[in-house]
Parts: structure tokens; sequence; C-alpha cells
């Protein structure tokens, strides 16, 4: 008896030591060391957003500067379906009647300005409406264990705004250890935010690029997982006493 109380000892404390360790936590990710350096974000200026390959973009074309929006005597014609341009590879993208022409590099408000000056060719004093519809968000909102794709419906979308979207923070998640990932994820910047007060709220709320990855830290839950861990072994070892009690009773 004592031999299976001993030998239960040494387990539990095994599976303890492993909890610190990655065969405990398999599915962590973007894990820093305690003595990483995190970038210092700059909040001064919103950088606006540069078509890039592969965007996808939703153009459309008016006449007369546009006054077909305006007139509000003028129902504007329905689509079922508004049509997507997506740039190749190269940086270009094939609209009507323009055919092939280069788009990236520039903000939406410079490509507007753009394709105004293409159309103009064959359009009289063309309005051009740009959006790039594929602009997203990445959101791990539990650690690893739930993540988002968040769509940016507007050119202010926040940190705020994309952790409400995903139905705000658990309480299993560390308000004070958000992580933001951007840029190359080959040389990527992470930043480290806290806005578990309304004073570092104010210096977190600012506004996402599009592909940033956010993720909030899960606390570590290290009793449930002891408990799992050690639940088929507590039930061997009952059926053990079970029958050692039948054959020693």
């Amino acid at each position: 008896m004592k031999r299976l109380f001993y030998i239960l000892f040494i387990l539990t404390a095994t599976i303890i030591f492993l909890s610190s360790c990655r065969v405990f936590y398999p599915n962590q990710m973007f894990k820093t060391g305690k003595d990483f350096k995190y970038n210092n974000f700059d909040t001064t200026g919103v950088k606006e957003y540069v078509i890039r390959p592969y965007d996808k973009l939703d153009v459309r074309v008016f006449t007369n500067k546009g006054y077909q929006l305006v007139d509000m005597n003028k129902q504007l014609p329905q689509s079922a379906a508004i049509p997507e341009y997506t740039v190749d590879k190269k940086g270009k993208v094939k609209l009507p009647m323009i055919d092939y022409v280069k788009i990236t590099g520039y903000t939406i408000e410079q490509a507007e300005s753009f394709l105004e000056k293409e159309y103009s060719k064959y359009i009289k004093d063309p309005f051009v409406k740009l959006n790039v519809t594929n602009r997203r968000v990445f959101v791990f909102s539990a650690g690893s264990e739930k993540g988002d794709v968040v769509y940016m419906d507007n050119d202010n979308f926040t940190l705020i705004e994309a952790l409400a979207k995903v139905g705000g923070i658990s309480s299993f998640s560390e308000a004070y250890k958000i992580k933001l990932i951007r840029g190359d994820l080959n040389h990527p910047q992470v930043f480290v935010f806290n806005i578990r007060s309304l004073k570092n709220m104010k210096k977190s709320n600012f506004v996402l690029q599009s592909n940033d990855i956010i993720y909030v830290d899960a606390r570590p839950k290290y009793a449930s997982r002891i408990l799992n861990e050690l639940s088929p072994y507590l039930s061997l070892l009952t059926s053990i006493l079970f029958l050692y009690s039948i054959f020693h009773g």
C-alpha cells in the first residue's frame, strides 16, 4: 500500500514539474522569454493603408463627379453581386475599360485620384470610390484556444474595437498582457499593452493595421491541468485499491 502512495506522489510531482515546460502546454503560441525586449510603440500619427499585392478591391466609378450619388430623386441601380478586383503579384489590377494598371504603393485616396485620371480618358468627370475589402486582423482572445479573423470595416479600426468584435476578454485571459505582432513574420515587431486600467487603456486604443496579430495571454490553469493529467492514474489507483481490499479483506 505504501508503495502505491509513493508512486502516486512521484507521479504528481512529475506532472507539477512538467507544468512549467512546453510538454505541458503544447498549444502555446507567440511565447516570449522573461528577458525579451518588446518594441517601443509610437502612438503619434496614423499611417494610412497602402495597397499591396493580393488585395481585393471594390471599385465603383460614377460620371459627372458623382452627381448620381447625391441626386435624391434618382435611384442607384441595384446589383446582385458587387465585383471584386484582385491585385496580382506584380501590383497590377485589371479594371473595366482601362485594363491593367499598377495600383500598389498608393493609399486609398491616392488610388482614387489616380483612377479618376485614368477613367477621364473615357468618361466625363469620373468619380471613383475604392475600398479594400480583405483588410483584416487576427485575434487570439484566450491564448491559443480561440482565434478569429476580424475584417476591418472602417479606417479607424482600433484594438478595443477588435477585442469587442470577438466578445471581449475571457476570465482566464490576462488583460494586462496583450501582444501585438506586426510586419514581416520573419522579422516581426512585437509590442505589449496593458488595458486593465483606464489609465493604461488610453495608451492602447490605437488604430490597427491590416494583418496585425493580437494575442491575449491566458492565465495558466495549473490545478485543472494537473487534475486532468492525474485523472486516469487516479482511476487506475482506485481500481487497484478496490481489488486489493477484496483479496485482502
